[in-house]
């Protein structure tokens, strides 16, 4: 049987926000069975729990914002999609502060607490969200187009494009295509770090956003180049990071997929569209379990195995 999956101890981090600046304190914490992601903002006079769903994003300006009765947790995309990637289920986030510590840009910082922790088998089947419709939003006509798509498939595959006016990007891969199972998500997608542009920092904090950003958590270009001084990460970062964000923003869904996602110039809005009108057709999907590994999509049993 392929079962949920839990932290064998708690672990932490401290860091601050890319957008807020301010200091966090971040624990992650076991979970029982069918908990789910569940965030608790503990810094407030009588801690709000928040739990990681698709219908709880409430902004997705720049990041995926979760909120519940007015009391938010931010740029909870990395931490999700860590958790995404190694199979985790059930999992208390308590945080310090509206956002989530941006650490080095990537996920891979998530990976390492989450793998330091242990994650342990539990003693309940792991439910998986099949799509069996496809499903797709869209946004803008002819060069502003922007589309996401969800389609069955027997497995967990994302394959994104993005298309960006500067040399830098224009030099890179622009196409890439990842699946879960099958691809080494820790080495592959984690440690694609987030970009942007010199000359939008300014307008962005002017917003009150990128307060805490720098090159030490971002990629960062002008207007000809990237400015960190050991370069990329990958020749493909950028479509990478962007496989990154859209699977942490789909395991808001609250379960594990069985879908083919793809994806033209697509972000934390059109993604949550997206979640939102798949559940908003209950015929597009179901909720399977595997009793034999055997009949799971390669990979996908291995992913099941306690580490």
């Amino acid at each position: 049987m392929i079962v949920q999956r839990t932290l064998k101890t708690l672990t932490r981090a401290v860091g601050v926000g890319l957008h807020s600046g301010e200091r966090v304190e971040l624990t992650l914490r076991p979970a029982a069975p069918d908990t789910g992601i569940v965030f608790r903002r503990i810094d407030l006079n009588e801690p709000v729990t928040i739990p990681a769903r698709a219908t709880s994003v409430s902004d997705t300006r720049r990041a995926s914002t979760l909120s519940s009765g007015g009391v938010k947790v931010s740029t909870v995309e990395h931490l999700m999609s860590a958790c995404c990637g190694l199979g985790v289920d059930n999992l208390l986030v308590d945080i310090t502060a509206e956002e989530v510590p941006i650490l080095d840009g990537s996920a891979a910082s998530f990976v390492y607490l989450l793998q330091s922790a242990g994650i342990v088998a539990q003693a309940a089947p792991r439910r998986f969200l099949r799509v069996r419709h496809p499903v797709e939003v869209r946004q803008g006509e002819g060069r502003h187009l922007k589309w996401a798509r969800l389609e069955p498939y027997h497995g967990y595959k994302l394959r994104f494009e993005i298309e960006f006016e500067h040399p830098a990007v224009n030099a890179s891969a622009q196409q890439v295509e990842f699946e879960l199972g099958r691809d080494p998500y820790a080495r592959e997608i984690a440690r694609a770090r987030t970009f942007g542009f010199s000359r939008d920092v300014e307008a962005l904090r002017g917003q009150g956003l990128a307060l805490g950003g720098g090159l030490d958590n971002a990629i960062v270009m002008d207007d000809v180049k990237v400015l960190n001084a050991d370069g990329l990460r990958f020749a493909d970062e950028f479509v990478k990071h962007k496989i990154l964000d859209a699977m942490g923003d789909l395991y808001l869904v609250g379960q594990p997929m069985l879908a083919a996602y793809s994806a033209y110039r697509s972000g934390h809005e059109l993604n949550n569209r997206l979640l939102r009108e798949l559940l908003a057709q209950p015929e597009a999907f179901e909720v399977t379990t595997f009793d034999d590994d055997a009949r799971a999509p390669a990979g996908l049993g291995r992913l099941a195995a306690a580490w």
